[in-house]
């Protein structure tokens, strides 16, 4: 349940507590080509940073060699410290390379680093490196440290044999056995290093040194610029950098312990100081939800060792098998006490918090909203992907959608909502597969990323653009008239899935002052002057280029005029002195014509020490004497690079270039800080929205997934089924109807294609327990499959796959199929089998749906039959909705109690003397099993199925024949139907001559000309559901201006294409609706000559020759053809 890690996520800011949403998403790398900016390593930005959660700490680990701060020695370890290198200690023994293994040997556990001080580069003398990475260390033991040092990233100690072990690296200096174990990584290997270590599990401290000038024989200084752990990445330096970084999934720490009311998972996220707790969870939920979520650390509860067995051997007997399974594969801890506290604690620890740090509970209550899938469930069905199983999340979003969206659905599925959130997901469906008009692209952006980027102020020119992006697509939903309705429906959704309770007016207005708050800042319009990069005839163009498009282009030019200009200036002074010191020479070289091999020299941009030099081979200033010139080259000196090497014997300058590059230099850096410094003011600025940022960024979420859906699902031909609520008067009759029955008519598999017509379809009214039985083959583990999902999809608001559905809100759904043995807690499968079953029983309620798939299948016959008889006697007697199916006929011998079980069979039909299964369900009993016959289809010899057919007669003589006893027919009604209004239609037009036009060519062509209508697409916007598999004429309005004409059956996907190609994404659309592809295509033609003979340019023309009508502009009555 991964949208819960909305409601978890809380930033610590001085007054108040914020949420962000937290999305699983597949692991990615990250791109290795980051580099810190220069810019941002300076004391001003250090405090900032070291500031994001150790305030504290900036006094007492900031250090350099002239400033000495007070510690504790290096040799005395607390009780907290041993704990720390125990840990430690546990995770070295699980590294296996052999040069690990050989650094592993030099440790010694006296010090947090693990160093040896009688090692060579060991010493921990005070005022060295090494202390001082020991100083940054004791703030975070547990986390690798890695230390800046020129343009190396260092780690020394335990940390060194981390980074040898995980991200590939070889030790400093080889395997000397004299020297303390030592590596690192490039600066431009920072990010590839980083995702290596945080895969495995591991969270870094980066230690950045401040940059600039270092009086002599003092080291810089450093400190802690940020952390990188599992699912949290290190932001650093994003600000001024023009690429995206990829969020992986966030990985909170899990406590687990058992509670009065079951099982208790708590969930806690550091990042956003904030936890929820999960109680009443069954071990089957708490397993499905381990399994859909990584965790950065797992701790077990003491509790957990006491299960219901009555024994301290957690995992031996019955209850806590399952858990216990899945749990002794990961690395966990044990801890005791009280839950929650001692958990806070435990976080504290791992991530170096203060004592004073608080986390908040952001659970959002509600009374009736269904358990959690249990493991067997959510897998049986696909919406865990199982290798064999039909997955459920394909088909109910079309393969476009993926990412955010679509982890919401699946949690949604896993974890359904309460009834009133089912209904505003139903409403909202229905209105937007009904809506004409087209809707936003619903721009995606994960709610943890944009809280840790404004949080610590690295927010880039990309990011702001998406949030905007985010923003004004929320307000031109609140501006539509069609569109309002479905924001308002979205707000409960929302809150539930972010914990945040936004009133709806206050939502709009915030997002309009966002909007504008970046609006007015960010640069949005290309056609600004300023950002364009500077121009000089003498100097290449690529030199401006690099120097500049870091940061031109960002923000508005009113906020960087003093800078702009200061640019421009420099810019025409090094022009100047470029043109004065250099061009009279490259003139002479040009006008001389010179032999082969003779002196040649020309300007030039030395990329990598970022200068415009002047460069000559075969050139001697000294010899050029008496030549035009010749006062400018006895100016002419060589250059030197930063460091004050020469650079080379062809490499010249003079002192009136070197100082306007200076002076250029100084201005772009200039300019570069200003626009960094307007960015971060205004994260900071928009820090104080970040609850509405975090709103609207989920709404977008939720209206994607649900769009999607709604086009997927009327692309299949699904529907909405009546949900009700179940009645809240304990004495009322189970049998009276209402809430206790379901009915879906014309239901099909989830996995096959309605549209296609491939389906079989069948009609289930389901009042009370069924007993299905039939023959293999026959159906009945796929019936039982399609009608979990659909009752699932009905409670969680979505469509169904049936013609028609009447659905109960239950409070839980439970499917148990097939059950594998589990020789990790050494259960066979009928041990697994009664587990699942055990915990069905004890959770089988009146308003609960269980779907039990050949009970007791794995025993003896005659035991396994009673067994099942009393589970169906039980399970009746809780009034539950639900389907047992069995091969176990020996049960309808049995004497049971059960009153209100129907026996209901899938149908078998004989055809040319073979019994075939039809697929069908029916009323009766079904004792074939047509065993022989499946074995036969499955390729078992001839003569093993002859044998077995023998042995068969030889003792069931009697009972050879099939017979359906005791036929009980079930009462039907038919499913209540309800009309959907249909909203105003759209009567907005981007370009009103080019609507009328298409109309008017269109109109002479259709028999009922009134009902033509012309709708818009915006360039941001897609086509309603309401499209989906009908047949559709267009206009694309190209960005040169020309027009593009087509048809086609998938107006999204066209629409998709066409955007896809370099210089098209900015492209809007007109489109009509026609019946049928022939009608279409007959208009494509139509407009396509007729446009171009109004003066329209096309773009393809040619395509009007394919058909050989639509060129006159004068219609016969045959050609007049109908459109709806």
């Amino acid at each position: 349940m991964h949208w819960i890690a909305t409601r978890n996520a809380v930033v610590s800011l001085p007054r108040w507590r914020s949420f962000a949403f937290l999305f699983r998403s597949p692991f990615r790398t990250h791109s290795s080509l980051f580099t810190p900016s220069p810019l941002l390593l300076n004391t001003r930005y250090s405090e900032r940073t070291y500031c994001l959660g150790d305030r504290k700490a900036v006094k007492g680990i900031t250090t350099s060699s002239s400033k000495k701060v007070k510690t504790k020695s290096a040799d005395v370890l607390t009780d907290k410290d041993l704990s720390h290198l125990l840990w430690w200690k546990e995770r070295l023994q699980t590294c296996k390379k052999p040069s690990t293994l050989q650094l592993i040997e030099r440790l010694m556990y006296t010090n947090l680093l693990g160093l040896d001080p009688s090692l060579r580069n060991g010493s921990l003398k005070d005022g060295n490196l090494n202390w001082e990475m020991l100083q940054f260390k004791s703030r975070f033991p547990r986390e690798v440290l890695l230390c800046r040092v020129g343009d190396f990233y260092e780690a020394i100690g335990i940390d060194a044999c981390i980074l040898v072990e995980y991200a590939g690296l070889n030790p400093f200096g080889g395997l000397r056995s004299d020297s303390a174990p030592k590596a690192g990584c490039p600066v431009v290997n920072l990010r590839q290093t980083l995702d290596d270590l945080t895969r495995n599990g591991y969270s870094v401290c980066i230690v950045e040194e401040v940059q600039g000038p270092t009086p002599a024989r003092s080291r810089k200084d450093r400190f802690i610029s940020g952390h990188a752990h599992p699912g949290s990445p290190y932001v650093y330096g994003l600000v001024g950098v023009d690429h995206d970084l990829e969020f992986p999934e966030p990985m909170p720490v899990v406590g687990i312990s058992r509670s009065a009311r079951g099982y208790c998972m708590i969930s806690i996220f550091e990042t956003m100081k904030a936890y929820s707790l999960d109680d009443g969870l069954t071990e089957e939920a708490l397993v499905t939800k381990l399994r859909t979520r990584r965790c950065h650390h797992l701790f077990l509860h003491a509790s957990l060792r006491h299960n219901a067995s009555g024994t301290c051997r957690w995992g031996e007997f019955g209850e806590g098998g399952l858990l216990w399974g899945e749990c002794s594969g990961r690395n966990f801890e044990w801890f005791e006490g009280d839950t929650l506290s001692e958990l806070l604690s435990k976080v504290k620890d791992v991530y170096g918090l203060d004592d004073e740090v608080s986390f908040r509970n952001v659970n959002v209550p509600s009374e009736n909203r269904p358990r959690p899938l249990h493991l067997g469930t959510a897998t049986q069905i696909g919406a865990l992907p199982t290798e064999g199983i039909p997955c459920l999340l394909k088909v109910l979003l079309p393969s476009t959608c993926s990412g955010l969206p679509s982890l919401y659905v699946r949690d949604l599925l896993l974890n359904p909502p309460a009834y009133d959130i089912a209904l505003k997901i139903q409403e909202t469906c229905k209105l937007m597969s009904t809506i004409t008009c087209s809707v936003p692209e619903f721009t995606c952006v994960s709610s943890a990323k944009l809280v840790k980027l404004l949080e610590q102020r690295e927010a880039n020119y990309i990011e702001f653009c998406r949030i905007k992006n985010v923003l004004d697509e929320v307000l031109h939903m609140h501006r539509h008239p069609e569109l309002v309705e479905i924001l308002k429906l979205l707000m409960e959704p929302t809150w539930v899935a972010t914990g945040l309770k936004i009133d709806f007016e206050t939502f709009v207005s915030e997002c309009h002052w966002a909007s504008d708050s970046i609006g007015e800042m960010i640069s949005l319009d290309e056609d600004e002057s300023h950002q364009n990069v500077s121009k000089c005839e003498n100097i290449p163009n690529e030199f401006f280029y690099d120097m500049e498009s870091s940061w031109r282009g960002r923000v508005k030019g009113i906020h960087i005029e003093k800078e702009l200009t200061q640019v421009a200036k420099s810019a025409e002074a090094l022009s100047l002195a470029v043109t004065e010191d250099f061009h009279p020479i490259t003139s002479r070289i040009k006008a001389m014509a010179a032999s082969l091999g003779g002196s040649k020299g020309e300007i030039t941009y030395a990329k990598e020490h970022e200068s415009v030099w002047f460069k000559g081979k075969r050139f001697t200033p000294s010899v050029w004497g008496g030549t035009a010139g010749e006062e400018q080259i006895k100016q002419l000196k060589p250059a030197f690079d930063s460091k004050g090497k020469k650079v080379g014997e062809e490499w010249f300058t003079t002192q009136k270039v070197e100082a306007a590059l200076v002076r250029y230099h100084e201005a772009t850096e200039n300019a570069n800080a200003r626009v960094l410094e307007l960015l971060r003011e205004l994260s900071a600025k928009l820090q104080t929205k970040i609850n509405v940022l975090v709103f609207a960024s989920m709404l977008l979420v939720i209206a994607k997934a649900l769009f999607s859906h709604a086009c997927e699902a009327r692309r299949r031909k699904w529907v909405f089924p009546t949900l009700v609520g179940f009645s809240t008067d304990e004495a009322a009759n189970p049998l009276d109807g209402g809430a206790t029955r379901m009915k879906l008519t014309g239901l099909s598999p989830y996995w096959f294609d309605v549209a296609s017509g491939t389906a079989v379809h069948n009609t289930v009214d389901m009042q009370s327990l069924f007993l299905l039985t039939g023959p293999n083959g026959g159906g009945k583990s796929s019936l039982l499959r399609s009608i979990c999902a659909a009752a699932l999809l009905g409670i969680c608001g979505f469509m169904v796959p049936a013609e028609s559905a009447y659905i109960p809100h239950f409070d839980s759904i439970m499917l148990h199929m097939k059950s594998y043995d589990s020789p990790v807690d050494g259960k066979s499968s009928f041990q697994v089998e009664m587990s699942e079953i055990r915990s069905i029983v004890s959770q089988a309620t009146s308003r609960s749906l269980v779907l039990i798939d050949e009970i007791c299948r794995g025993t003896e016959t005659a035991k396994g039959t009673c067994i099942a008889g009393s589970v169906i006697e039980s399970l009746d007697a809780s009034g539950c909705l639900g389907i047992v199916s069995t091969h176990l006929h020996g049960i309808f011998d049995l004497p049971l109690t059960a009153r209100n079980v129907t026996y209901k069979a899938m149908g078998a039909e004989n055809v040319e003397g073979q019994t075939k299964p039809t697929w069908k369900l029916t009323d009766g009993v079904c004792r074939e099993s047509l065993a022989f016959e499946t074995a036969k289809r499955e390729g078992v010899p001839e003569t093993i199925i002859q044998r077995a057919e023998a042995l068969y007669l030889s003792v069931y003589a009697k009972e050879a024949s099939s017979r359906v006893v005791r036929p009980n027919i079930t009462e039907s009604s038919s499913a209540s139907s309800h009309e959907i209004s249909k909203p105003v239609r759209s009567e907005r037009s981007s370009e009103k001559d080019l609507t009328k036009a298409i109309l008017q060519i269109c109109g002479k062509k259709m028999v009922e000309p009134v009902g033509l209508e012309c709708l818009s697409i915006g360039a941001r916007e897609l086509p309603p559901p309401s499209t989906v598999g009908s047949s559709c004429v267009y206009v694309m309005k190209r960005p040169d201006k020309r027009l593009y004409i087509g048809q086609t059956d998938d107006l999204e996907g066209r629409i998709r294409a066409h955007r896809a190609k370099e210089g098209l994404q900015g492209s809007s659309f007109l489109y009509l609706v026609v019946q049928g592809k022939s009608i279409a295509c007959q208009l494509e033609t139509l407009l396509i000559n007729q446009l171009h003979e109004q003066g329209y340019s096309l773009a393809n023309l040619a395509d009007g020759k394919h058909r050989n009508f639509g060129t006159s502009s004068s219609l016969a009555a045959s050609d007049v053809v109908s459109i709806s």
